[in-house]
């Protein structure tokens, strides 16, 4: 799991922290422009045997140590994997950016790759990425994450998307098609009231984290895009959270709340355990991690997550690598790079081992194929999106963010403050 499995109450507060010793220690040190990998690197990079070092974060340990033993089985050159404790990670960067002594290569989470990429953390490797032939089809969230002044810094690591899904069991004994996914989102109000109808005990209609700003960008910003709406200005510096599909979507939860359908719990739950009650067969429906699925033990249905009045999409979040600023083996560095977004990494690693691939055109594959709904989740990746603004963090993340002011006012008081409380949301973003 990558961004949304542990308490975003800690990862955020020393995320602030760590982001702002960061900016300091780089202007500092007067090295917060960006480099450029060098402009005659072969199109594969350069395999001749080099030592490259590679950070990750600690939940992605189990993908990273796959992907890095199928690329050393395989080349001459050989990577040196570190994974860091997730609450340390940006600490450790922050204070290696300052140093000079970053890894050749690292991963960070999709939310953190704008800042880090305006602080000149990442060579330029634009040349590099617009020269492979199926660029179009890499995951479109993640190089625009990675994107500045048209320049290119990015590559998706692993992706982590959020679906749609739901219990069949409990959904064909409410009465329902278990097999039909919920079209618009009242199609998945209906679904939550009718599980929770059945008045079993410790079983509800839906859960979510309503202390957690994270499980809810994460999980509601879906249905806006997929009504055809914007959560944010093109340039990140002000919310449209105020929009007639957001208002719909937080009356829906507000309604939901209020009817009891909505897990016990979930006021006050700040992320620790927002799918628990899920995982654990108690849950009818909700917006849910892609990467748990194969952590079920029943029959679960799986789809994009709908808009008001239809459509589908997905949060795409998880984690974008490049090459470091401090990396003097850049045409190395690449290679893995170019390896890491091949048919060979893509399917040969992250498919077999059941991960969603980050390029459309590998979207059904020899193991995907296996199972439809993973071919729905690799799918639907493409319909998805990844929110970029400098000062993400502090607007949605944070304790108390404006973002989490502005749902808890509509789904747990009265609802009136949405445009009030959405300008506070752009006040932080436009800072």
């Amino acid at each position: 799991m990558t961004l949304f499995r542990r308490s975003f109450a800690l990862r955020a507060a020393t995320a602030m922290l760590a982001v702002g010793a960061l900016a300091g220690g780089l202007t500092a040190c007067g090295s917060s422009s960006n480099t450029a990998a060098p402009a005659d690197i072969p199109a594969e990079g350069t395999d001749d045997g080099a030592t490259l070092t590679l950070w990750t974060r600690a939940p992605l340990e189990k993908q990273a140590k796959e992907l890095v033993a199928a690329y050393n089985a395989s080349h001459k050159n050989q990577v040196e994997l570190t994974v860091v404790p997730n609450d340390d990670y940006v600490a450790k960067v922050g204070a290696a950016a300052g140093s000079g002594g970053l890894p050749d290569l690292f991963a960070a989470d999709i939310v953190y790759v704008p800042n880090w990429v305006q602080q000149g953390l990442f060579q330029d490797i634009t040349p590099q990425i617009d020269g492979l032939s199926y660029k179009d089809t890499i995951n479109k969230g993640h190089l625009d994450a990675g994107t500045l002044d048209g320049k290119e810094y990015v590559l998706p690591f692993v992706l982590d998307l959020s679906v749609m899904m739901w219990n069949k069991e409990l959904v064909k004994e409410a009465g329902l098609d278990p097999e039909k996914a919920p079209a618009t989102v009242a199609d998945f109000a209906k679904t939550a009231e009718a599980v929770q109808a059945l008045n079993k005990p410790g079983v509800s209609g839906t859960s979510t984290g309503l202390n957690c700003g994270g499980c809810l960008l994460f999980t509601w910003f879906p249905s806006i895009w997929a009504s055809g709406e914007e959560v944010l200005n093109a340039d990140g510096t002000a919310s449209l959270l105020n929009n007639d599909a957001a208002k719909k979507v937080y009356s829906t939860w507000k309604d939901l709340e209020a009817s009891g359908a909505v897990a016990p719990g979930s006021a006050d739950e700040t992320g620790a355990t927002w799918v628990a009650g899920f995982q654990e067969g108690n849950v009818g429906i909700m917006p849910f991690p892609a990467t748990l699925l194969s952590s079920l033990t029943f029959d679960a249905g799986v789809a994009g997550i709908p808009g008001v009045d239809g459509g589908e999409s997905t949060f795409v979040g998880g984690d974008g690598i490049g090459v470091s600023k401090d990396s003097k083996q850049s045409a190395q560095a690449w290679n893995f790079l170019s390896w890491l977004t091949s048919e060979d990494a893509q399917v040969g690693v992250l498919a077999k081992d059941g991960s969603t691939v980050s390029r459309s055109d590998l979207a059904s594959n020899e193991y995907s194929s296996k199972d439809p709904r993973q071919v729905a989740i690799n799918e639907v990746a493409g319909k998805g999106k990844t929110p970029v603004a400098l000062n993400f963090q502090q607007a949605f993340n944070a304790p108390g963010s404006p973002w989490l002011t502005l749902v808890r006012n509509a789904v747990l008081g009265d609802g009136s403050s949405i445009d009030a409380d959405n300008d506070e949301i752009t006040a932080v973003l436009a800072q």
